[in-house]
């Protein structure tokens, strides 16, 4: 089963600048903001495919220019193996395409060098609140379709007609059941799922069925 439990979040500091990842790794632990530093992307992009690599909880800073694999390349990289961790673009060279170009693909944020501590604090915590929000709803999603794995086929086919708009006399003629049969099983699925309404449950299913 898969599962999306929330851990402590963790600040990934990507920079070829060895007094950046001084500094910024200073600030964070200053504000006890787990971190960790990597002195390019390559590194990075190795730590991340490792298999107990967070990849759920946190952001990432990353520096646009950097020898060998760039900001922009990496995260396209991370954009093919499905990395949803925000990215805040750092960069002494910024330009407004790069931006652009960044922005287009997800980045957060993108933050000229030099920058002030507040600035970048500002979004690293903009970053992680999003973040949470994203793993909240994740585990409000495994959690539904945990308690739909638990539905019996028959119990199956009423919850898809129900979120399909049919009402009760509907679905028993469609199911060739009586009408208090649908409603004991409708009862059922409610139960199953804890839900107290008819809205409830239609809402809990098709967010469950739309993950991206």
């Amino acid at each position: 089963m898969n599962t999306t439990t929330i851990h402590t979040p963790i600040v990934h500091v990507v920079d070829d600048d060895e007094a950046v990842l001084d500094s910024v790794g200073m600030l964070l632990d200053s504000i006890g903001l787990s971190n960790k530093c990597y002195k390019d992307a390559q590194v990075f992009l190795d730590a991340y495919e490792d298999e107990n690599f967070d990849k759920h909880n946190g952001c990432i800073m990353l520096d646009i220019r950097m020898p060998l694999i760039s900001g922009i390349e990496c995260q396209h990289r991370l954009e093919k193996m499905g990395c949803r961790l925000p990215i805040i673009f750092v960069t002494g060279h910024g330009d407004v395409p790069t931006a652009v170009e960044a922005m287009k693909h997800g980045a957060l944020e993108f933050i000229q060098k030099p920058f002030r501590e507040q600035q970048l604090l500002d979004a690293l915590q903009k970053a992680l609140q999003i973040n949470l929000k994203a793993q909240n709803r994740l585990e409000r999603i495994q959690q539904t379709q945990d308690k739909l794995a638990t539905l019996t086929s028959r119990e199956t086919q009423i919850l898809d007609a129900i979120v399909s708009g049919k009402a009760n006399k509907v679905i028993a003629i469609d199911l060739h059941l009586s009408q208090r049969t649908v409603e004991i099983h409708r009862a059922h699925v409610m139960e199953k799922m804890e839900v107290k309404s008819l809205a409830e449950l239609v809402k809990v299913v098709i967010d469950a069925s739309s993950t991206n």
